[in-house]
């Protein structure tokens, strides 16, 4: 029997139910799949026409199990968590005081390393199989990504006693670092794909949606994140305040970007994997399923942090953790992950 711990559910017409411990997942009444709630770690939602009952909020809450709606594009809809887990206050207060500090501006900065960082990292990873069989394509990519971790010098050059003082500067050395990685990305994408560079929301080619919808799974573990960590989802340092916009998730999930899903897409395609689109132009559910799956692989990956061997969720979970003790004044420094190649 397959143990399921990511409950995925996209197909339209779904109905998510409680049964004896279990969420049941019909279609037109006929039983698709069982999980049960002992080993389940979240409930993602996607597309259009699914449902639930209020008997599985109930279950998901008291068992600690966060539900997460995603629309068909990867854009976050809904989460819902225990209301227990947003009751903090010590952390809360602390991380917004922190915004017109120099630890606000600390906590930007370092995230920013760490995407600068991972993105190189990645690159040199996937060059290194290259040397032999591609030696035009490996020093193209080992090039780059020199290029690339080198704007971490403008980055750590600044100094501000408020990340507001700085934003711009800090998006003009990460914008040109991610131009260069999408530039020698480019170069892996395969043809047939007819890729045109890296584009968000607007995007209308496969690739392109797949890395957002792949952003859209790994948000939902973000977010979870940062609630159990007793942060606010909403109060960041890196991305400005706007009604609405989760800022310290966007800020979080900037380093974890090229090690879990850019790298889980671009495997996926590397090794022949369909991006299909539906008659609207959409990822059809399969290919959103593949990918929601290949995205929940990267997250049970194991990685080195710390002197130790943790799965990339669990990372992430430190993180947030760590960067709440860093605003409340409980460490003195907060370092991003950066992934070993």
């Amino acid at each position: 029997m397959t143990i399921i711990e990511h409950l995925i559910v996209d197909e339209y017409g779904s109905f998510i139910s409680k049964h004896q411990g279990r969420l049941r997942v019909t279609v037109n009444k006929e039983k698709r799949l069982e999980a049960p709630l002992i080993h389940l770690q979240t409930v993602l939602a996607s597309g259009r026409g699914v449902s639930l009952s209020t008997d599985v909020i109930a279950a998901c809450a008291e068992n600690g199990i966060p539900i997460h709606i995603i629309d068909y594009r990867g854009e976050p809809v809904a989460s819902m968590y225990a209301s227990a887990l947003i009751g903090t206050v010590q952390t809360r207060r602390a991380q917004l005081a922190a915004y017109d500090t120099f630890k606000g501006f600390a906590a930007a900065r370092t995230l920013t390393l760490g995407k600068i960082r991972n993105q190189s990292v990645l690159l040199k990873y996937v060059a290194k199989y290259r040397k032999e069989k591609a030696p035009e394509l490996f020093a193209a990519l080992r090039d780059a990504a020199i290029d690339v971790v080198a704007h971490e010098q403008e980055v750590l050059a600044l100094q501000a006693e408020c990340v507001a003082d700085v934003r711009e500067q800090i998006m003009s050395a990460e914008g040109r670092a991610a131009k260069r990685y999408w530039g020698a990305m480019k170069l892996l994408v395969p043809e047939t794909l007819a890729w045109p560079g890296r584009k968000g929301r607007a995007a209308v080619d496969p690739f392109n949606m797949a890395l957002n919808y792949g952003y859209g799974v790994l948000y939902a573990d973000i977010e979870r994140a940062c609630v159990l960590a007793g942060l606010d989802p909403y109060g960041g340092f890196l991305h400005t305040d706007r009604p609405g916009k989760p800022s310290l998730t966007l800020d979080l999930i900037e380093p974890f970007r090229p090690s879990v899903v850019d790298r889980a897409v671009l495997a996926m395609v590397s090794k022949g994997s369909p991006l299909t689109l539906d008659d609207h132009g959409l990822l059809e559910s399969k290919t959103r399923r593949a990918l929601a799956v290949k995205v929940h692989e990267r997250l049970d990956a194991p990685a080195k942090y710390h002197g130790k061997r943790l799965s990339l969720r669990s990372i992430i979970q430190t993180q947030a953790r760590e960067l709440a003790i860093f605003f409340r004044n409980d460490a003195a420094e907060f370092e991003a992950y950066v992934a070993q190649w």
